[in-house]
């Protein structure tokens, strides 16, 4: 009976030890983790700085979006300005150019009015005349020589076709208008009449002269 005791002793601080290390009171209820809890603590604190960090970096990105878009805006505002300005300028140094041009012409108009005799009004609008010339050449404007010339879609536009027995077919025999050019490029088209091929107009003159003969 003594031995059987014992044995029953030992095997109770067996259950007693097993209990401990699976974290269990004596009547078998679990005890929290001291050092889980530690672990899922600093985890949550981690994470939180990490979100934070993430939210500055956020806030800085956005605030360099936004000082960048100001800056864009503010640039695309400058650009314009300054293309009105160089526009404004341009136009005012033409319109100033034109004004002596003007003032030639308004003193012809007095003279003719006067009474000047027609030599001396002629001369005043020849002299207004050269100076527009000299305008249009400081502008880059300069005219086109046409007339005698192999007619040219790219600058000629042809308003009439007419016979010529001076001029080979396809020449400009005269013009209505005169074409301008602009550095290189053509500003206006002179406007011209070309020499047609006379060849079916004297074959169907002699036809006809032959008829009225035969006849």
């Amino acid at each position: 009976m003594g031995n059987r005791h014992k044995g029953n002793s030992g095997f109770g601080d067996d259950h007693d030890q097993a209990d401990a290390a699976r974290g269990t009171d004596a009547g078998g209820i679990e005890q929290p983790d001291a050092s889980a809890a530690t672990d899922a603590g600093g985890s949550n604190a981690d994470l939180a700085a990490l979100l934070a960090a993430k939210d500055k970096e956020i806030a800085e990105l956005k605030d360099k979006y936004l000082r960048t878009l100001a800056d864009s805006e503010n640039a695309r505002k400058r650009i314009r300005q300054q293309s009105e300005e160089s526009v404004r300028i341009q136009r005012e140094n033409i319109l100033r150019d034109l004004l002596p041009v003007v003032d030639n012409l308004e003193r012809a108009i007095s003279a003719a009015r006067g009474g000047t005799d027609i030599k001396t009004v002629v001369q005043g609008v020849e002299m207004v005349l050269a100076a527009l010339h000299d305008f249009l050449r400081n502008q880059g404007v300069t005219p086109v020589s046409a007339v005698g010339e192999v007619f040219d879609p790219l600058r000629h536009e042809a308003a009439d076709h007419v016979s010529s027995d001076q001029h080979q077919p396809n020449t400009v025999v005269s013009e209505f208008h005169r074409g301008y050019l602009l550095g290189d490029r053509i500003l206006r088209p002179a406007r011209v009449s070309v020499a047609k091929d006379g060849s079916a107009r004297r074959s169907g003159g002699e036809n006809d002269a032959s008829d009225i003969e035969n006849n």
